[in-house]
């Protein structure tokens, strides 16, 4: 048998490469993009700016970034290919598993190895697009004409909903956007760098992240957190259900991050965006229920550092802005294209095959196979 390993079961404390694009501080309570923190970010730069930035590592001249607007412009189509592919979905098909598909054929044969960047500018443009021609043709509507004076996000809103969106609600939606654009080797973006190692291309990549983010560890507890202030329903059954959930030794989502062990910087300002553009009486809801959460959590797991993470509010600020549920995390997965698209290049600057190794944890060699084995 070979000799005993330290196993850093998940990858826990492993370092498997270097970049340049991310700093997730988990002890301090940080996210810097290239050098500049979230915090004096966000709210108010626009998505385009910050594509910029993580593509170009530097940011743009003016916002937002002229050179980001007309490349994603240049990119807003949904090709007549990708068109037929989508309209073929079937159209009780939940978004996620539409998106899935969609992703896919974006790929037309044309993204090759290395990934350039204006294949990341294609992606970012047309996984935004393409998710909302599925969700209008589900809806029995026909795709919106295009918008070019439009920012991302607010052509974003406009091609799921055929209307102009108010100020606030863009504004709302380019600060998610902006602070789930990027957050380090995260599960999605380690599985995209896997396979651009491999020197396969951008959509592939992307494909493979995204069916890793599909898992709601990773990106799909948003519309549980909105499933579970449902549940809740009043800021007075907020302390009862949660000792009931508790005593079940059931999830509560939105609390505690793999990385994190203070403030998550994302769910700070999240909740700051929340306080301007949700209900009150949600925000209310939402605020008595992880005033209870965190009080409960700290009790149930002494010494536990758990905090309110990036889910919790995004629940509420995808709400106000007038998403459904079922678009949570393919909202966050049109957000986190940008990283992508950042990660793919870097990881083909310097590219070598990530293959870890895994320990042998089966019988020793010598068992004997229980018939006779035919030879030629």
């Amino acid at each position: 048998m070979p000799p005993a390993v330290r196993v850093a079961k998940g990858l826990d404390d492993a370092i498997v490469g270097t970049s340049a694009i991310t700093y997730v501080g988990g002890e301090t309570g940080e996210l810097v993009y290239r050098g500049y923190g979230i915090r004096e970010l966000v709210p108010g730069l626009p998505y385009e700016s910050m594509v910029h930035l993580l593509l170009e590592g530097t940011p743009p001249d003016r916002d937002p970034s002229p050179e980001v607007v007309r490349r994603l412009g240049a990119h807003r189509t949904v090709p007549e290919a990708l068109g037929r592919t989508i309209d073929a979905l079937p159209r009780d098909l939940a978004p996620m598993e539409a998106l899935r598909t969609i992703l896919s054929a974006i790929g037309d044969g044309s993204f090759g190895y290395p990934p350039s960047r204006d294949d990341g500018f294609r992606l970012i443009a047309r996984t935004p697009l393409a998710l909302a021609r599925f969700v209008r043709r589900a809806r029995g509507l026909d795709p919106v004409p295009l918008r070019s004076e439009l920012s991302h996000a607010a052509h974003f809103l406009w091609s799921l909903t055929g209307e102009l969106p108010a100020p606030e609600k863009i504004a709302a939606l380019e600060g998610y956007l902006d602070l789930l654009a990027d957050h380090g080797m995260n599960a999605s973006t380690f599985a995209l760098r896997v396979a651009i190692s491999t020197q396969s291309d951008l959509v592939s990549a992307a494909t493979a992240a995204f069916g890793t983010l599909k898992g709601p560890v990773h990106g799909g507890a948003p519309s549980r957190v909105a499933d579970m202030l449902d549940a809740i329903g009043t800021p007075d059954r907020a302390e009862e259900w949660i000792a009931a959930r508790l005593a079940e030794k059931q999830v509560l989502y939105g609390f505690g991050h793999r990385v994190y062990k203070t403030d998550d910087p994302r769910g700070l300002l999240l909740h700051r965006i929340a306080r301007g553009v949700a209900d009150p009486q949600r925000l209310r809801l939402a605020e008595e229920v992880e005033r209870v959460a965190l009080a409960a959590l700290r009790a149930a797991k002494p010494g536990a550092r758990l905090f309110t993470n990036v889910e919790f509010y995004s629940a509420v600020v995808l709400e106000a802005v007038g998403l459904p549920r079922t678009l949570f995390t393919p909202t966050f997965a049109v957000a986190r294209t940008a990283g992508w698209a950042a990660h793919a290049l870097e990881q083909a600057t310097d590219n070598r095959l990530i293959r870890p190794e895994i320990e042998y944890t089966g019988p020793a060699a010598g068992l004997r196979w229980p018939r006779p084995v035919l030879r030629p």
